[in-house]
């Protein structure tokens, strides 16, 4: 049976003609029923909700999307964890926290509250905005659905806005992490006087598919230019995390953890490695102990361990990541 207050919502709604408010309480209905794999109920619910019930007006599953849709998005199963990135405790405080609102949404109901579903992540790239997105998703077991710009961005007047409401309309009826990467691409700032009219119209239109949505859709947004964003775009927002470039101590804890889950013996201590690699992004800590494994598998002796490294640090100078005293190597090889 559908959770009550919905079946409330559902017919105050009627009765009151909010058919916005109508639909919103039957799409989650119906979101509820193919959570409990009830997908022929499901699939009732939904052709109900079209006029004459020959068609779908809302895809709710694969196969049966609607083609124009799938064009735009593109979905992935979750993979990486929390653990699998360098993230500030209270940064992750706040997403277990939010993963917590999600599970125990029908307590928070019954108070006639909402659990939390807008996420804003800003930072500069390679710091593991896109991996928390895919986090989120892991620990709340919902599919991931990212935002395909090549095909949402059109050429004619109102094509990006009318595809916009198609994404949003197929959504609202999934459990979903819905990503939004490089998110100035559809929320600047519309006060921008070199920005044409459409790219006003385009957020006004976010904007409000945004507030249609209802809360099982969990929209994670992330931005390296957080400065050229709406500033009503960012009062959507109920979650804003700023992910910074990892410490010298992140990045000892990423090299101890990488050593201990893969059985890699660096050469050097930590903090030598730490000391000559800080000022690297995430994907770029990440790289180098990757490199630093596949080098090692190559090899095959535990004693080419420091040769090797001392290579990769000598790669990683010439590109112009060291921010460490070199002398600290050579010492440490004597």
């Amino acid at each position: 049976m559908a959770r009550p207050d919905l079946i409330v919502k559902l017919f105050r709604s009627g009765v009151d003609s909010d058919m916005l408010g109508f639909r919103k309480a039957a799409e989650a209905m119906i979101a509820e029923e193919r959570a409990k794999k009830h997908n022929i109920l499901a699939d009732r619910l939904e052709r109900s909700l079209v006029p004459n019930g020959n068609h779908r007006l809302i895809p709710g599953q694969p196969p049966s999307r609607n083609q124009s849709v799938e064009d735009l998005v593109f979905e992935i199963t979750p993979e990486k964890r929390f653990e699998d990135l360098l993230l500030a405790q209270d940064t992750l405080e706040t997403c277990r926290a939010l993963v917590e609102e999600q599970h125990r949404a029908e307590l928070l109901h019954s108070y006639g509250i909402e659990p939390r579903h807008r996420v804003l992540l800003t930072g500069i790239p390679g710091n593991g905005k896109t991996t928390l997105a895919e986090a989120l998703a892991y620990d709340l077991a919902y599919p991931l659905i990212v935002i395909r710009y090549e095909k949402l961005i059109g050429s004619f007047l109102g094509e990006t806005s009318s595809r916009l409401q198609k994404i949003f309309e197929y959504i609202r009826t999934m459990r979903c992490v819905l990503f939004f990467d490089e998110f100035d691409t559809v929320g600047k700032e519309r006060g921008d006087t070199h920005e044409t009219g459409e790219i006003k119209r385009v957020v006004s239109s976010l904007l409000l598919q945004m507030d249609r949505l209802p809360s099982y859709v969990v929209v994670v947004a992330a931005s390296n230019h957080s400065e050229l964003l709406d500033k009503a775009v960012w009062r959507r927002f109920q979650v804003r995390l700023n992910l910074p470039a990892p410490s010298r101590k992140d990045i000892m804890s990423y090299l101890q953890k990488f050593s201990r889950q893969s059985d890699m013996d660096f050469g050097m201590s930590f903090r030598t490695i730490a000391d000559n690699i800080a000022g690297g992004s995430f994907a770029e800590v990440e790289e180098f102990c990757i490199s630093a494994k596949r080098a090692a598998v190559l090899r095959g002796h535990a004693d080419q361990a420091k040769p090797v490294m001392k290579q990769l640090l000598h790669e990683w100078k010439r590109r112009g990541r060291v921010s460490g005293n070199a002398a600290s190597i050579a010492g440490e090889a004597k």
